[in-house]
C-alpha cells in the first residue's frame, strides 16, 4: 500500500578486485552517515558474484544498516534460489530484490525462471511473508517491450506475484516517472514506486549503460555533456545540478522517495542527499 513516509536509500555493487573491497567499505561508512533507509546489494550476472552479495549484504547488517540483496533469474534454478533465500533468512534478512536480470552472451538459456514475476511468485510461496519483496520498475519502457501497454501490463504481473515495492530504472525525465505511476494506478497498482537516480559524473560510461539498458538521457543533456569533452569539472557540476533539479521536481510531486545508484562512489551521491536534506523517518 502507498505510504506517505518517504524512502531514501542507496545502492552498491560486489567488487571483484580483492582490493577494491576494502575501498567499498571505507565508501560505504561515508555513505552509512547519511543514514539511507537500506543498502540494495546488486547480484552478477549468471551469479558472477553471488558471494560477493552475499558477504556484504551481512557486512552491511553487521553495521546496522538495513540490507536488500538482489536476486535474479538469470541461470537461476528453482533448488539455487531456495537456498540463496534460506541463506539469508539465517542470516536474519528479511528485504531483497527480485529481478529478472540481464541475459549474458554466454549464457544460452536463462534459467527455469524466465520472468520476474515467476521469481517474485516462488520465493512468495516458499516464504510467505518473511521478505519485503522488491521489483524494477522502467519510467522509459524496459528496452525489450514491444508497447507500453505490454510493460505495464508485465509490471502488474510481478505486482500480483506478491511484489511490495517498486524501483525504477534512473531517467533524466520526471514527466516519465509521473506517467509511468499514473499508469499503473489505473491499472490498480498502489504499491510505492521508488525513483531509481544516477548521479552524472562520467559521460561516457552513462552513454555506455543508458545505450544498454534503454534509460533516455534527454537530447539536451546528452549535447551539453558532449560539449563538455575531458573537462570533467565542468561536466560534473552540470551533471549535479541536472540530477538535483531532477530530484527536487520528483519530491515536489511526490514521488515515494529516491534510491541513488552510487556505482561504489560517495561524493556525488552524498552531495545531492545533503542538498537535498534527506532524512528517512
Amino acid at each position: 500500500m502507498m505510504s506517505s513516509q518517504k524512502s531514501f536509500s542507496i545502492e552498491v555493487f560486489p567488487p571483484k578486485a580483492p582490493d577494491a573491497v576494502a575501498e567499498l567499505r571505507r565508501i560505504r561508512a561515508q555513505l552509512g552517515l547519511l543514514g539511507p533507509k537500506y543498502f540494495s546489494i546488486t547480484y552478477g550476472a549468471g551469479g558472477s558474484t553471488q558471494q560477493g552479495t552475499y558477504d556484504i549484504s551481512l557486512e552491511i547488517l553487521n553495521e546496522g544498516f538495513e540490507p536488500a540483496p538482489h536476486i535474479t533469474c538469470i541461470g537461476a534454478t528453482y533448488g539455487k534460489v531456495r537456498e540463496q533465500i534460506a541463506e539469508y533468512k539465517r542470516m536474519g534478512i528479511h528485504h531483497i530484490v527480485a529481478l529478472r536480470g540481464d541475459l549474458p552472451s554466454s549464457y544460452g538459456e536463462i534459467g527455469e525462471f524466465h520472468y520476474a514475476n515467476e521469481l517474485v511468485e516462488f520465493i512468495r510461496k516458499e516464504t510467505g511473508d518473511w521478505f519485503r519483496i522488491d521489483v524494477a520498475a522502467y519510467p522509459d519502457m524496459h528496452p525489450q517491450a514491444p508497447s507500453l501497454s505490454v510493460d505495464i501490463a508485465n509490471f502488474v504481473r510481478k505486482v500480483k506475484a506478491g511484489a511490495d515495492v517498486a524501483i525504477t530504472q534512473y531517467f533524466y525525465n520526471p514527466d516519465a516517472y509521473f506517467r509511468f505511476v499514473s499508469d499503473i494506478r489505473k491499472a490498480g497498482v498502489d504499491i510505492p514506486v521508488i525513483a531509481g537516480v544516477m548521479p552524472i559524473t562520467n559521460y561516457t560510461q552513462l552513454a555506455r549503460f543508458s545505450d544498454m539498458c534503454g534509460a533516455e538521457i534527454p537530447l539536451w543533456i546528452r549535447r551539453r555533456l558532449e560539449s563538455y569533452g575531458s573537462d570533467l569539472t565542468s561536466l560534473r557540476a552540470f551533471g549535479h545540478d541536472v540530477v538535483l533539479d531532477l530530484c527536487r521536481k520528483l519530491l515536489e510531486g511526490g514521488a515515494d522517495g529516491l534510491h541513488f545508484y552510487s556505482l561504489n562512489r560517495a561524493e556525488a551521491t552524498a552531495r545531492l542527499w545533503r542538498e537535498l536534506g534527506l532524512k528517512n523517518g
